[in-house]
C-alpha cells in the first residue's frame, strides 16, 4: 500500500481538529478568504419554474475571476498561463474552468496545478455564467454578459447557453438528453433574483441523483477481499451528522483512499427516518468542501 490506513489516535484527533473548518490543501497553495459566490439548493418537482433560466451544469471547478485574478470558490489562487487570463475583462466574472464532460478528474488537476501545463489549460474552457458585481437582476446581468461575451481573441472564455422551460415534463427531457449527452445534470436561475454570495432559492440544481458532500473523519479497515486496505469512511456532514460510506470506490481508491480532513462527493437516493442519506456511495473527493 502507498498509503497507510490507519492513522495513531493522536495525529487522528490533530488532523480532524485542523481541517474541521476547511480542507486539507498543499502548503504551497495559496488561499485568500472565499469569495461570496452564490450557491445552489436543488430543485424539487413541484417547484414552480416561472421566470428562471435552465443552462447545463458544467463538471468543473468553479472560478471565479475578480477583474485582476483568477480563484477557485473556496478561496485558492489559481495559476492558469498569462495567455488564458490575459483577455479576461477587468469585470468580475463568475463561471466554471471545464476541462469537457466527464473531465471532472483532469480538469481538478489542471487547476491545482501550482506550474501550469500550457498543454493542459489548452482543453481548459471558462464556462461564464454570471457577472457578480453587475448590479440588477439576472435577466439585466444575462443581457450585459452577452454584450461583455464571447470574446474573439478569446475563444476559451464562453457565456453559458440559457433558455427557458415552463413544464417539469420538459425540464425532465432536457436532463435525460443532457445526461444522455455526458453531462452532470442542469442549473436553474431566477430571472428576476439579485446577485447574493449565498446559498438560496433562486438558484437551483437538478441532477438524475442527489449528491452532497461529507468530510472524512476516519478510515475503517476492510474484511475479506478487502483486508489491509479501506473498508469504508466514516464521514461527518455539514450538519454534524456521521455515517459510514462504503460503496463506490475503486480498488485503487481503497489502496490510497481521501486523507483525514478530505472533502468527499457521495451520492444518495433520498433519506431515512434517522435524516441519514440511503443507499450513500462515493462519488469523488471533492477539493473545495460543500457546494
Amino acid at each position: 500500500m502507498k498509503r497507510r490506513i490507519f492513522l495513531s489516535a493522536a495525529f487522528a484527533a490533530a488532523v480532524t481538529t485542523a481541517t474541521s473548518v476547511t480542507s486539507l490543501a498543499p502548503a504551497a497553495y495559496a488561499r485568500e478568504p472565499a469569495p461570496p459566490l452564490m450557491l445552489a439548493e436543488v430543485y424539487r418537482r413541484g417547484m414552480s419554474l416561472d421566470g428562471f433560466w435552465v443552462s447545463e451544469k458544467y463538471d468543473g471547478v468553479r472560478g471565479y475571476w475578480d477583474g485582476k485574478q483568477l480563484w477557485t470558490r473556496g478561496g485558492e489562487r489559481v495559476t492558469a498561463p498569462i495567455w488564458f487570463t490575459a483577455p479576461l475583462p477587468r469585470t468580475p466574472l463568475d463561471g466554471e474552468l471545464w476541462a469537457g464532460r466527464g473531465q471532472f478528474e483532469r480538469a481538478l488537476s489542471t487547476v491545482r496545478s501550482q506550474t501550469p501545463n500550457d498543454a493542459a489549460w489548452r482543453e481548459m474552457r471558462f464556462m461564464v455564467f454570471d457577472l457578480p458585481a453587475q448590479p440588477g437582476t439576472f435577466d439585466l446581468r444575462l443581457a450585459a454578459l452577452k454584450k461583455l461575451l464571447p470574446i474573439t481573441s478569446a475563444p476559451w472564455v464562453m457565456p453559458v447557453a440559457q433558455e427557458h422551460t415552463t413544464t417539469h415534463a420538459d425540464l425532465q427531457a432536457l436532463l435525460d438528453k443532457t445526461v444522455k449527452l455526458g453531462g452532470e445534470g442542469l442549473m436553474l436561475h431566477r430571472g428576476a433574483s439579485l446577485y447574493r454570495g449565498e446559498r438560496n432559492g433562486d438558484l437551483l440544481k437538478f441532477k438524475p441523483y442527489d449528491d452532497a458532500e461529507a468530510r472524512v473523519v476516519e478510515q475503517l479497515p476492510g474484511k475479506g477481499r478487502h483486508t489491509g486496505r479501506l473498508g469504508a469512511l466514516l464521514v461527518e456532514t455539514p450538519g454534524g451528522r456521521r455515517f459510514k460510506l462504503g460503496g463506490g470506490f475503486t480498488d485503487a481508491q481503497r489502496d490510497n483512499p481521501p486523507a483525514v480532513g478530505a472533502w468527499v462527493t457521495y451520492r444518495f437516493n433520498g433519506a431515512n427516518a434517522s435524516r441519514l442519506p440511503r443507499f450513500a456511495r462515493f462519488l469523488r473527493v471533492r477539493e473545495e468542501g460543500p457546494t
